[in-house]
């Protein structure tokens, strides 16, 4: 046995369908020796809550060691996990392929698997997870929905929080009236036949984010990828299920990834690339969904074609060259990379991306932002998300940059937010922007407008 390992992370399919997976004594010995591996080790000390909260609670023990903790105590560990993977990606040295087989993200997925099993998601926790029928419904009425959304909303934000458990301070998404989905069946991009990638087609899987709450997003591809002569096909059947993954619903999640993937067969089958706008969710389709369905054909066809947005476009500028034409950012960007892109492995795409912007200085931020998906948005953990993603809205804000970008949207809105709290100048514009937004506005294929739902 070696201390650590050089050899590249790799994951094993989740067992999930096996009765030893849910089962209680088998989970617990499992939670033991890894808890045991982490308390030996602290590495990951500050990446997020979950560990100082492991480590306060064996220090705390009768005997300092996890021998005198009870199993009960494990859950507000276990609920602090985002799932972010940054553990798993970048400080932890004994993930498989080493010996000790330590895989921290997944155990608390297993966790979470068993307590679904026992004792069912809480009622508002799956109505939050219903990210499709939310966004249809919310955005019939969305100039209402987006009022009573509203931070600083006394009447509706209090009641929120008591009936729904959601902090009365977090900044929420917007919804809008007409989808991304809608909007590029109505005006679709020109596509410039003899731009250098004019040989490429793609499916864009649209998201539910970004076809219900920031359907900018989606235009602003579409527009890039027309520019440099990409056909493409908007494709949304539904969301991909990272909601319910977070909360250890992977039943659905794999009726999901079965019904997603016969629907992009075919477009694959035709030569089409998929591409998905938003990172948690090409996660899902790249490496979640081929965990889970190891053996779904379709899933692994789906996984192999699939790129993040910003991963396609730095490749179409490695390979056939980007179409001319774009200008400079002039006072810079400040980029985050988020944790379910870092997740991916395919290198610092967002901040590769902007720096293909001539004339434009691009400043970095590698670490979590500390919101977590619907993790942050919750009373209990707010507070918790705001501290964790500190850090990241300090740089931010030193930065001193004239835009601040992040590839997940719901980061973006988080590190705004931990830069009001830092009681300093507000981001420039108010607002943090998804990198290929920043793209087409250096193209001047459209002006970035404001995110009201009442368009």
């Amino acid at each position: 046995m070696k201390e650590g390992g050089t050899e590249a992370p790799i994951r094993h399919p989740i067992d999930w369908r096996n009765p030893d997976f849910t089962d209680t004594g088998k989970l617990d010995a499992e939670l033991r020796r890894v808890f045991d591996i982490c308390h030996g080790c602290r590495r990951c000390f500050n990446l997020c809550d979950s560990f100082p909260r492991l480590f306060d609670l064996i220090d705390g023990s009768e005997t300092g060691e996890l021998d005198s903790v009870d199993s009960k105590d494990f859950a507000p560990v276990v609920d602090a996990c985002t799932l972010c993977d940054m553990c798993f990606m970048t400080k932890c040295p004994y993930v498989p392929p080493h010996e000790f087989n330590l895989d921290f993200p997944h155990l608390m997925l297993r966790y979470r698997v068993a307590e679904k099993k026992s004792h069912g998601i809480g009622f508002f926790d799956r109505q939050i997870a219903k990210t499709d029928r939310n966004g249809r419904l919310a955005g019939k009425v969305s100039g209402l929905a987006n009022w009573g959304s509203k931070r600083g909303n006394g009447l509706t934000r209090p009641l929120l929080e008591g009936i729904a458990g959601i902090h009365r301070d977090v900044e929420l998404p917007r919804f809008h009236r007409k989808t991304f989905a809608g909007r590029s069946k109505s005006a679709p991009p020109r596509v410039a036949s003899d731009a250098p990638a004019s040989a490429r087609k793609a499916v864009l899987y649209a998201t539910c984010f970004a076809n219900y709450n920031s359907p900018g997003i989606g235009v602003a591809a579409q527009g890039v990828l027309a520019k440099n002569g990409v056909e493409t096909e908007v494709v949304y059947p539904e969301c991909c299920g990272m909601p319910q993954f977070e909360q250890g619903d992977l039943e659905s999640v794999a009726n999901r990834a079965r019904r997603i993937a016969r629907e992009m067969a075919p477009w694959i089958g035709k030569g089409y690339d998929i591409v998905a706008l938003i990172p948690s969710c090409s996660l899902m389709l790249k490496f979640e969904w081929p965990l889970i369905l190891p053996d779904d054909p379709d899933v692994k066809r789906l996984s192999r074609a699939t790129k993040d947005i910003t991963e396609y476009i730095v490749d179409i500028a490695r390979a056939e060259g980007l179409a001319d034409g774009l200008s400079p950012l002039p006072g810079g960007v400040a980029v985050h990379l988020a944790c379910h892109a870092r997740a991916q492995n395919m290198g610092p795409k967002a901040a590769e991306l902007l720096r293909l912007l001539p004339d434009t200085d691009v400043s970095v931020i590698e670490r979590c932002s500390g919101h977590g998906g619907s993790w942050g948005i919750k009373r209990e953990n707010f507070e918790v998300a705001i501290k964790v993603g500190k850090p990241v809205a300090k740089k931010a804000r030193e930065a001193g940059k004239a835009y601040l970008a992040s590839e997940c949207p719901l980061a973006a809105k988080h590190i705004v937010q931990g830069v009001e709290k830092l009681g300093q100048e507000p981001v420039p514009g108010g607002r943090a922007y998804h990198p290929v937004e920043l793209m087409a506005r250096a193209y001047g294929i459209s002006e970035i407008g404001s995110e009201s739902g009442a368009e």
